[in-house]
C-alpha cells in the first residue's frame, strides 16, 4: 500500500510535463539541479518517436511500472494469464502504469490491436492509470471516457490469439528499458523513468528548475537583441556563462 505521503508526492509530479522531469533525472548533466541518474545519451530512460499519447488532453500521468511480455501462444507454456497480470497490478504500490512488450514477429505486431475496453476496464479496477506497449492498441472511443492513458506505437482494429510469457521482469518498450517498480512520468510529448526512491529529489529539483526557467523566459519574452538573449542565458544555468 502506498504511504499518503508518497501519493501526494506522485500527485504533486503531475503538476509538471515529461521534459520537465526529463531535465533533472539526466538531460542536463551539468546543470546543478540534474540529478544526473542516467548517461542521457546511452541509457535507454525515456520513449522514443515511434510511441505515441493517444490522450494528451488527459495531461501527465505518474505511476509505478508493472511489466509483462505478450506473444503467440506457446503450446509448451501456459501457466500464465492476464489474471496473473492484474493480480501483479494489484499487488504493486499504487497507481500503476503497465508496460506491456509484444514479442511478435514485426507483420503480427504491426496489426495486433491487443488492449480493448474490458481489458482496460479490469486494469483500472486495480488500480492502474495508464499502459505503455511497444503495439498498437483498439478501441479508443470506448476507451477514452474511462480517463486512463496510452502510449502505443498506433492502433488498429482486431488481434488473434496471444499468451503471456512473463511478468515482472525488464521489458525494452519504444526505446525505454523499464524494470518493475521504477516510477514513469508520460504526457503527449512521451514517457520517462526513474528509480522510486528518487521520488522526493526529482520533485525537490524539479520545482526549483521550473522557477528558474520561468524567470528565464520571463526575462527571454523582453529581450529585442541578441546581446540581450546572451547576456540572459550566460545568467542561468543552461548557459553555464558559455556562449549557447
Amino acid at each position: 500500500m502506498t504511504d499518503k505521503a508518497t501519493i501526494e508526492t506522485l500527485e504533486a509530479l503531475k503538476q509538471f510535463d515529461t521534459p520537465s522531469i526529463t531535465n533533472v533525472v539526466a538531460t542536463y548533466p551539468q546543470h546543478p539541479l540534474c540529478l544526473g541518474l542516467y548517461n542521457p545519451w546511452t541509457e535507454n530512460w525515456y520513449t522514443d518517436e515511434t510511441i505515441k499519447c493517444m490522450y494528451p488532453e488527459l495531461g501527465p500521468t505518474v505511476g509505478y511500472a508493472v511489466t509483462c511480455t505478450f506473444g503467440l501462444p506457446d503450446p509448451s507454456y501456459n501457466n500464465l494469464t492476464f489474471m496473473d497480470v492484474l493480480d501483479s497490478i494489484e499487488a504493486s504500490p499504487q497507481p500503476t502504469i503497465l508496460v506491456f512488450e509484444q514479442k511478435y514477429p514485426p507483420d503480427i505486431l504491426a496489426k495486433s490491436g491487443l488492449a480493448g475496453g474490458n481489458m482496460t476496464l479490469a486494469m483500472k479496477a486495480v488500480g492502474c492509470v495508464g499502459a505503455i506497449s511497444n503495439g498498437p492498441s483498439r478501441d479508443l472511443d470506448e476507451i477514452r471516457p474511462m480517463k486512463f492513458q496510452y502510449m502505443l506505437s498506433g492502433t488498429t482494429a482486431g488481434h488473434g490469439a496471444q499468451g503471456i510469457q512473463a511478468i515482472n521482469v525488464p521489458v525494452s518498450v519504444g526505446g525505454m528499458d523499464i524494470a518493475p517498480g521504477e516510477i514513469i512520468h508520460m504526457d503527449e510529448t512521451g514517457a520517462c523513468k526513474f528509480p522510486a526512491e528518487k521520488l522526493d529529489a526529482v520533485l525537490t529539483n524539479v520545482s526549483a528548475m521550473a522557477k528558474e526557467e520561468e524567470a528565464r523566459m520571463s526575462e527571454l519574452e523582453r529581450a529585442t537583441s541578441a546581446q540581450e538573449v546572451r547576456e540572459i542565458f550566460a545568467r542561468h544555468a543552461y548557459g553555464q556563462g558559455k556562449k549557447p
